[in-house]
């Protein structure tokens, strides 16, 4: 197998590719031929040791794969040698092969090709359980989405229309925001030529989003929540600041994530969710895959290809 390596934390240009041995399931493990793995930005903080997942070197970056299985271990039942499946794993994913828990494995539905599915898991994953869990959007209401255009916030974008909402997508680009209408955002703020909070205003008629996704932080986090409904400061609204840790929900409710995740499988099996994928790179082109997404050059989501 051949696998992309991070041997020392640096920069994307001091990782390595190099053949090793084949892998071996242990008892609750599989081994999956990777087809295609997802590029998030965690990657590009883990290889750096700026993440707060700190992986024992050497190890192969990438946190989500679709591949076919190619060897079960003691105890895994519910996927075969020549299923077709998804995974979610800590690391490990940018690499033609890759072993995974078997609770992390799940069969891939009939119907969606492997790069779809290998960038669907940690971008959806995240939306959903921002948006719906602890945003609590609901039908009718009205969402903003900071950073609209990157991989969560098209997720975002979707996640929102599917469930009845109105959906506001704010990028720094015309055509960014060419990508968010095209997933279904009703209303568009460049925030690079237009006054964010003024856009916001006249696009709810003075009355302000009920949600604010921001997955980007920075310099409009804080005239987007100035402008969420009861307009003006933390301390004279009644509106709250939530995090989203996605990865410790899956651990912590594995249960309600497997919902959530099954809801969404549906919607996109009914056309309301499809991953825009905008650009593929093989597996010895994964430095400039991580280069271009530290850059913020991405649109969507981008995948590697062993």
């Amino acid at each position: 197998m051949k696998a992309v390596l991070c041997k020392a934390w640096g920069p994307p240009d001091s990782l390595v590719l190099e053949t090793l041995p084949d892998l071996v399931p242990g008892a609750g493990e599989v081994v999956i031929d990777v087809k295609a793995a997802g590029v998030n930005f965690p990657d590009v903080l883990i290889i750096q040791n700026k993440y707060q997942a700190k992986p024992q070197l050497p190890f192969s970056p990438g946190s989500e794969l679709a591949g076919v299985v190619n060897a079960v271990g003691e105890g895994v039942t519910h996927v075969k040698p020549g299923d077709n499946v998804i995974a979610y794993l800590g690391n490990g994913a940018f690499a033609s092969q890759a072993k995974a828990p078997a609770a992390a494995v799940v069969p891939m539905p009939p119907g969606i090709d492997f790069e779809t599915a290998a960038a669907f898991t940690l971008t959806y994953g995240t939306s959903h359980h921002a948006v719906i869990d602890r945003g609590e959007l609901k039908a009718g209401q009205t969402m903003l989405v900071l950073g609209a255009a990157g991989g969560v916030g098209l997720a975002a974008i979707e996640i929102g229309k599917a469930i009845g909402a109105r959906v506001i997508a704010a990028a720094s680009t015309d055509e960014k925001l060419a990508v968010c209408k095209d997933h279904g955002a009703d209303a568009l703020i460049n925030y690079s030529t237009e006054d964010l909070r003024e856009r916001v205003k006249a696009l709810t008629d003075g009355r302000g989003p009920d949600v604010i996704y921001d997955p980007v932080g920075g310099i409009y986090a804080e005239p987007a929540f100035r402008s969420i409904g009861w307009l003006n400061l933390a301390l004279l609204k009644g509106a709250s600041l939530v995090g989203v840790f996605w990865g410790d929900f899956a651990r912590r409710e594995p249960k309600a994530n497997q919902a959530n995740m099954a809801q969404m499988l549906g919607w996109m099996k009914e056309g309301k969710i499809r991953p825009h994928i905008s650009a593929r790179y093989a597996l010895e082109q994964a430095p400039q895959a991580l280069k271009d997404m530290e850059a913020r050059k991405v649109t969507g989501k981008i995948v590697i290809v062993p």
